[in-house]
């Protein structure tokens, strides 16, 4: 029997609660422009965040070819998967009286989004090895530095309050994952 299927519906469930809280909290700025003021460093990493859900859901799908399943992979997968709905609700918490707004929410929890971020793209090494070492190979020596310069990068977000830094780190990211989505999966 198939469980390919079984687990890809707990694993959309999670990943649907992760796109509600995106979605949600990006709602709030039209629904009280007023209440809070945007920090597009913020605003930034919630954009990003969703283009990362839904490349995240298509790159998955290499799952289907996987034939021998155990507890162990479905336990990691779902806990991979938990990680990104965590990296959502950091972006959007529930309250945030005991702040001055979302830039200083963002900078005091920047080690919980940025460790939990990094974190992720180890994870992800994981999730690439389940789908095959020939699948890890066909993505090439991009995908290893890619996550190596992610994980260091998101080590440095952790330390410095930088302005400059985050701004480029969120731009670049955003910018180079669309790059690599596309190169992936739409050439021509």
């Amino acid at each position: 029997m198939d469980q390919f299927p079984h687990i890809r519906i707990l694993m959309g469930m999670v990943l649907g609660l992760a796109i509600t809280t995106l979605l949600k909290g990006l709602a709030q700025f039209v629904q009280h422009p007023d209440r809070q003021r945007v920090y597009w460093v913020h605003i930034g990493w919630a954009v990003a965040m969703f283009v990362m859900l839904v490349h995240f859901w298509w790159w998955e799908y290499e799952l289907v070819k996987v034939s021998d399943w155990t507890f162990v992979m479905y336990g990691f997968l779902v806990g991979y998967t938990v990680l990104f709905y965590l990296l959502c609700t950091l972006l959007f918490p529930d309250d945030l009286r005991e702040y001055a707004g979302y830039r200083d929410y963002f900078m005091s929890r920047r080690r919980w989004f940025f460790g939990l971020m990094a974190l992720s793209y180890v994870v992800d090494l994981g999730d690439t090895l389940i789908k095959g070492r020939q699948y890890l190979g066909n993505l090439g020596t991009e995908y290893l530095l890619r996550n190596a310069t992610y994980i260091v990068l998101c080590l440095v977000a952790t330390r410095t309050r930088s302005q400059v830094f985050h701004r480029a780190f969120v731009v670049g990211a955003l910018l180079y994952e669309l790059s690599w989505i596309y190169r992936l999966y739409d050439r021509l």
